[in-house]
Order: C-alpha cells, then sequence, then structure tokens
C-alpha cells in the first residue's frame, strides 16, 4: 500500500482509474436496452410472420415460386368504356307523324331484319292511300277514253285532235299515279289498290340485333323526330379509350388488345385497335382510340367500364411477375407473402401492368424472394385472425 501511495505508485492507480471508467461506459453503451420503437418494430415484425407447419401449409394449398427475372412483351394500360358498334347500329322512327296502337318489340328482344317492331295510324299516310286511290281511279277512266278515242280515230269516227286529247290526259294521269305511289313509299308505306284506305302501318327494324332502348307507349303520339327503338348488333363491340400524349406515340392501329371487366374476374376478351383518332381533345389532352374485341356471347354489355391492356410490339428485360392471385389487399395497400426461414411474411408491393394473367412487380420484391402464389388467401385470414385476437 505504501509503494502505491508513492508517486509512481499513485500514477498507475489512476491508470487504472480511467481504464475501468472507460470501461464501464463503453460497456454502458453496447449494452444499453432498446428503444421502444425499436422493440414495436421487432414486435410487429415478430407477430406479422405466419408460421405454418408442413402439414398446415399442404392443407391451405400453398405454392410457392422463386422470382426470376424474365423478358416481357410492353404494354399500354388505360381504363375504357365498352359501347356497341356504331357500324351496325340504328335509331327507329316513323317517317311520318302517327298514334301508336300496337307495340311488338319489347327491350331486350333479339330481332331480325325487316320485323315489325310496332303499329301506328297516321292521319297524313291514310291522305295519302286516299290520294293514290283517287289517282287509281283517274288513270282507268282516262286509259278508257284513251283506248276508246284509239279504235274511233281508226275508224275516221272522231278528228285527230280528240285522239290526242285523250293521249294527253292519259299520260297526266299517269304522272300522277305515280306521284301517288312516290309519296307512299316516301312515307313507309305501300300502295293499296281499291278498297277503304288504310292509314295503318308498321314500324320495321333496318337491320338484325337487339332491341337496346324502347320509348313505345300504346296511344302515344309519335313523329320523326323521336326514336322509338334502338337496336344494335352486339356480337362485335367497341372498347374506347384515351391516350395521353405520351403514350400516343406507342400505339399503332393494328395492334394486339385485351380487355378486362370487373363482371369476369380473370377473363381476357382479345381485341385489335382498330382506330386512333387524328385531333387531340383540348380539353382532357388525350386522343381517342377504338378496340373491337368479338362479344358472340354477349356478355360485353354498352357502357361498362373496361381496362385495355394494348401490346407496343417491344419487350421489357428483367421483369419480375407473379401469377394475379398472389397479390391480395391488406388494409389497402397490395401485398404478396414470401416465404421466410421461420414463415411466411407479407410484403408491400408497387404492382404494374397485367398480361395474360400475370402481374408485374415494380417494388417490394427482389430477384430470388419465394413469394406464394397459391393459397394466399388462407395466409391472409390466419394474419386477419392473429391480428383480432392481439386486438382482445
Amino acid at each position: 500500500m505504501k509503494k502505491l501511495m508513492q508517486p509512481g505508485g499513485r500514477r498507475a492507480l489512476a491508470a487504472l482509474a480511467v481504464a475501468a471508467l472507460l470501461s464501464a461506459c463503453g460497456g454502458a453503451k453496447n449494452d444499453q436496452p432498446a428503444t421502444k420503437d425499436e422493440q414495436a418494430q421487432a414486435q410487429a415484425e415478430e407477430s406479422s410472420l405466419i408460421k405454418l407447419s408442413a402439414e398446415e401449409a399442404q392443407r391451405a394449398g400453398l405454392q410457392v415460386q422463386a422470382l426470376q427475372p424474365e423478358a416481357q412483351a410492353d404494354v399500354v394500360t388505360v381504363t375504357a368504356t365498352i359501347r356497341a358498334n356504331q357500324d351496325h347500329f340504328a335509331h327507329v322512327a316513323p317517317r311520318v307523324e302517327g298514334r301508336l296502337t300496337q307495340v311488338v318489340a319489347k327491350l331486350g328482344d333479339q330481332v331480325r331484319a325487316g320485323q315489325t317492331l310496332a303499329v301506328l295510324d297516321s292521319v297524313a299516310l291514310g291522305e295519302a292511300q286516299s290520294a293514290y286511290q283517287q289517282a287509281q281511279a283517274s288513270h282507268r277512266v282516262a286509259q278508257g277514253d284513251f283506248d276508246r278515242a284509239s279504235k274511233l280515230v281508226a275508224e275516221e269516227i272522231i278528228p285527230q285532235k280528240d285522239y290526242l286529247r285523250a293521249q294527253a290526259e292519259l299520260e297526266k294521269s299517269r304522272a300522277e299515279l305515280r306521284a301517288a305511289e312516290d309519296k307512299l313509299r316516301l312515307l313507309g308505306a305501300s300502295p293499296q289498290g281499291g278498297g277503304r284506305a288504310s292509314a295503318s302501318f308498321e314500324l320495321r327494324s333496318p337491320l338484325a340485333g337487339t332491341v337496346i332502348e324502347k320509348k313505345a307507349t300504346i296511344g302515344e303520339l309519335a313523329g320523326p323526330e323521336v326514336s322509338l327503338f334502338t337496336v344494335a348488333n352486339l356480337s362485335r363491340v367497341w372498347i374506347e379509350a384515351n391516350l395521353s400524349e405520351d403514350l400516343l406515340a406507342k400505339v399503332r392501329v393494328g395492334a394486339p388488345a385485351s380487355v378486362t371487366v370487373a363482371a369476369y374476374p380473370g377473363v381476357r376478351f382479345a381485341g385489335k385497335v382498330s382506330f386512333i383518332a387524328g385531333v387531340l381533345d383540348k380539353d382532357t389532352r388525350t386522343v381517342g382510340a377504338r378496340i373491337e374485341v368479338d362479344n358472340q356471347d354477349g356478355r360485353l354489355k354498352p357502357e361498362m367500364f373496361a381496362t385495355a391492356s394494348i401490346q407496343t410490339g417491344q419487350t421489357k428485360e428483367g421483369v419480375l411477375s407473379v401469377p394475379d392471385a398472389a397479390v391480395l389487399l391488406l388494409q389497402g395497400q397490395p401485398t404478396v407473402f414470401v416465404r421466410e426461414k421461420d414463415g411466411y411474411e407479407p410484403r408491400p408491393v408497387e404492382p404494374g401492368d397485367k398480361l395474360g394473367g400475370r402481374t408485374v412487380l415494380k417494388s417490394g420484391v427482389q430477384p430470388g424472394d419465394e413469394v406464394v402464389t397459391a393459397g394466399a388467401y388462407a395466409l391472409k385470414a390466419r394474419l386477419l385472425k392473429s391480428q383480432i385476437s392481439d386486438e382482445h
């Protein structure tokens, strides 16, 4: 002890004290407990990890696929609206004002070209039929006078001027009869012979298709200015979309395209771009484009909203994609499940284009990640159940 109290000993003791103090400070720094935020984060990661045994994974039908970069066709995806094919579309209205006495066609009916849709009575048509019958009678009289004059002038019983007068009357009556016939045809009716003039006429469909609109009611007065029926051939429909200026250079007429609608999840309707407008809409700053799609089964209805994917003819390299069913919504965020060592982890992702039943993932995963491609709904249900249990 006396040696330590000497000048050399005191220096050694001070050095030991400083070393002990530094050691204590360093130990405190390295061994300090984790913060509350770090603990909460670790606990959240642990709670979101879903652990399943091999038997449970098999019962849930889980399938896992390691992500591999691949080349994929470049597509332009836009929202669109289904429209009737305007080349096979007709508004049907009477040519002359009349009162509806019978409505034959119903909304949604399939009709043939020339099929009767409704029957109307028209005063103007009755007058035209009456005028035709009068012209027909006058023509018969003029024809008889001319025939008699022809015989008499041949026998030199009447002068030549009487024969010429009869001939002129015949030509006049023939012209009046032809004018009466033409007027009836313009009114959409057929000339009728002797008897009482009919004011009734049939309104017929100009093409084969489906009655998609009907405004005809028995007893109402209808005229040429109001369409009573709308008939459309829906076996081939138009998908109308608007292309922004940055997408215009990527799309061309004839490009293959596919269309999806919310009514038929997972079903893609194939078509081609048939038209791109030549004028930019100054209000929306977009250019209209049209895709024609076969619709023989009638599943696509006019005015449905749709999503159109148009191929640009180019390819993208290094794309990561998964089946559409692998991407789920968790709290409004697109998510996939990735297999880790101890279980399955929900991973938020940014989805991109969809093509051929697969969804491109822009971010959230890396090549080599093992993503659940089947059975993801079972994992989602298990995760939600565990979260509800934690809350209670």
